[in-house]
């Protein structure tokens, strides 16, 4: 098997034992966040790990009430700005620990006294020696230039903070099944994807579209399929895709649209159905069988649950990148630009 398609399949293994080897500390954040008074969450990211955190803005948005800011990390190490997290959460999240813009927003927090929290995979990176609170993602030497299981592992233990801080019992009871669903997915899903994509073999552009708790998933999916397959893609929200954006599409463009039973359901079926009189072609990543059973092209994960079913969805679309690469022949561990680690300062 390819490396890519390797670090895909331990996911379901690293999801299973994030609960033991985080939860008491992320009790301790909790603890520390009501104790304080807080009443926000800064969020400081860049990349994979950013769609992380734009997953975990709308839970805790959902779940929590608690409004969330995705962070400009340049405004203090470009421009020189002074901060004011007030009562703030500041949290820093990078596989390596070693982003350094994302660093220094640790260490302007710490300064004021905030609370702060890293979520990396290395427990000896600068972020995760700043931080008051580590978080580690447990997912062992992630080696492909894409980051998969780091991304996921992110989203779970920011998706466990979260419900720590809403006592949602219905979340937490989700997170445990996570690791079976996404098991389950890739028993079936491999083979599935490459008998249905190899008509993408000469794509060159594509688009792919989710709303609310799938968007982050669609942005990331973009990231996936163009650093793999040099292909230009773009993610975007479906609210947003109406204003402006849908004027690209023409007949015969490619939309991948992710789609969840539930509160985004109808805004995803009227996206496709314009998309359709467009003469676009769509493929829906959903776990709503009678959307996938009215559409031409798709893939149809396990239910799921509402807050957790966008675990499902990163993993097809890190398996629709990586069965492209197989069709398309490309090694997506080779890169003459991009590195495993980008250090933006």
């Amino acid at each position: 098997m390819s490396l890519l398609l390797d670090e895909i399949c331990e996911q379901p293994a690293v999801l299973k034992k994030l609960f033991s080897s985080n939860d008491v500390k992320i009790k301790a954040i909790a603890e520390e966040y009501v104790k304080r008074g807080l009443d926000g969450v800064y969020f400081a990211a860049r990349g994979t790990s950013d769609h992380a955190c734009v997953y975990a803005q709308y839970l805790m948005g959902i779940t929590a009430g608690i409004p969330c800011a995705l962070g400009t990390p340049s405004v203090i190490t470009k421009y020189g700005a002074k901060m004011k997290f007030g009562t703030d959460l500041v949290i820093g999240v990078s596989q390596s620990g070693k982003a350094e813009d994302v660093l220094e927003v640790l260490k302007q927090a710490n300064e004021q006294g905030c609370l702060t929290v890293a979520v990396t995979n290395d427990e000896s990176s600068p972020m995760a020696r700043e931080a008051k609170y580590h978080l580690y993602c447990s997912a062992g030497k992630e080696e492909s230039i894409a980051a998969t299981k780091t991304f996921t592992a992110q989203m779970f233990l920011l998706a466990m903070l979260c419900a720590e801080l809403s006592g949602s019992e219905e979340l937490k009871r989700q997170l445990g099944t996570v690791g079976d669903d996404t098991a389950a997915l890739l028993k079936y899903a491999p083979p599935a994807l490459e008998a249905k994509l190899v008509r993408y073999r000469y794509l060159t552009n594509a688009f792919i579209l989710g709303r609310g708790l799938e968007y982050p998933i669609a942005l990331e999916g973009a990231l996936k399929i163009l650093e793999t397959n040099c292909i230009k893609m773009k993610g975007a929200a479906i609210s947003d895709f109406y204003h402006g954006p849908i004027a690209q599409i023409a007949e015969g463009d490619l939309v991948i649209v992710i789609s969840s039973k539930g509160a985004t359901s109808d805004d995803d079926r009227a996206m496709i159905d314009r998309l359709h009189e467009i003469g676009a072609e769509v493929f829906v990543i959903t776990n709503d069988d009678e959307l996938y059973k009215s559409e031409k092209f798709g893939i149809l994960t396990p239910e799921g649950g509402v807050y957790t079913v966008p675990f499902l969805f990163a993993v097809c679309v890190q398996l629709f990148a990586y069965e492209l690469t197989v069709i398309r022949d490309i090694d997506p561990n080779k890169s003459k630009v991009l590195k495993k680690i980008t250090i933006t300062k």
